[in-house]
């Protein structure tokens, strides 16, 4: 059983999403979501029949605040957390990602994401691609898919994947789009960590952003012509002689209209914003250009 917890960030309803595995040995995380929306994942997860202190294994994707932002606070209840070797140092001595997440949020940083605490090395599990964690009568196997960060893993458990952000962003019945925030994103890359997951042939994907895709081949094809049309726009755009600064505005009135002419709503646009700001991804783009062509 899987049960989709909602964390309500920012007080929108599906922008960020925790899963919830029941297993023979107990209920398992995927995700923790920020540190923010510690009390909602504890409403949600008592929703569920369960309390925090019964979650003994955690697994991330990667360790994005939006992702990762609580897994100190699960750690100290004596969970496990389950990541991509890049990531260990970075939550165990946190003081360097959030330095950096700050110089981007600034003073927005302690309402988006909360607080953080180092996590004792020895409830940090680093795994390996491929590699399988067995937690009762459940397996997950790390899938390391980079593209979005180069640390990112998709757990495959049975015929389904958590997806993390490679499968991108998709609220309710909108498009799906890609989340391209620096400093790390890898186009080429994250085509073949979507391949990857296609070709395992699952038959759902839970994004963290957000909920079950059922229509595996067709939502990831999609995402792929969304990684081109995004990546074209800010590559013709800085060549023409844009700014960072010019390019912002513009890209974001560019993704808002494609939203909005893809039958989304003005209050949806502001959920994908939520959760997709266009300005990170609009500045991961040009840093990835400017990489690409130096």
């Amino acid at each position: 059983m899987v049960y989709t917890l909602d964390l309500k960030f920012l007080g929108y309803s599906q922008s960020i999403a925790a899963y919830l595995v029941e297993t023979s040995k107990g209920p398992v995380l995927v995700e923790t979501g920020p540190h923010s929306t510690y009390e909602v994942l504890k409403s949600e997860i008592n929703r569920c029949g369960f309390g925090m202190d019964e979650i003994k294994h955690v697994f991330l994707s990667h360790i994005h605040l939006d992702h990762a932002g609580a897994a100190w606070a699960l750690a100290a209840l004596g969970a496990s957390v389950y990541l991509h070797p890049v990531g260990e140092k970075h939550l165990a001595d946190p003081k360097k990602l959030m330095e950096s997440a700050r110089r981007i949020y600034q003073e927005d940083m302690d309402r988006l994401w909360g607080e953080i605490h180092p996590i004792p090395v020895d409830k940090l599990r680093g795994v390996g691609h491929f590699e399988e964690i067995f937690v009762g009568d459940h397996c997950f196997q790390a899938l390391h898919t980079p593209g979005h960060a180069k640390h990112h893993i998709s757990w495959k458990m049975d015929d389904l994947i958590f997806t993390g952000d490679v499968a991108g962003v998709k609220i309710q019945k909108g498009p799906v789009v890609p989340p391209c925030p620096p400093p790390d994103i890898n186009l080429d890359d994250w085509i073949h960590a979507i391949d990857l997951i296609l070709a395992c042939e699952p038959t759902q994907i839970y994004l963290t952003h957000f909920g079950v895709i059922e229509d595996v081949p067709v939502h990831m094809n999609t995402l792929k012509s969304m990684i081109n049309d995004w990546s074209q726009w800010v590559k013709k755009n800085w060549e023409a002689g844009y700014s960072a600064e010019e390019l912002t505005p513009k890209f974001s009135e560019y993704t808002s209209q494609q939203l909005l002419d893809m039958g989304v709503n003005p209050m949806g646009v502001k959920k994908y914003e939520a959760a997709n700001p266009s300005w990170m991804s609009v500045a991961g783009l040009i840093r990835y250009w400017k990489k690409k062509i130096d």
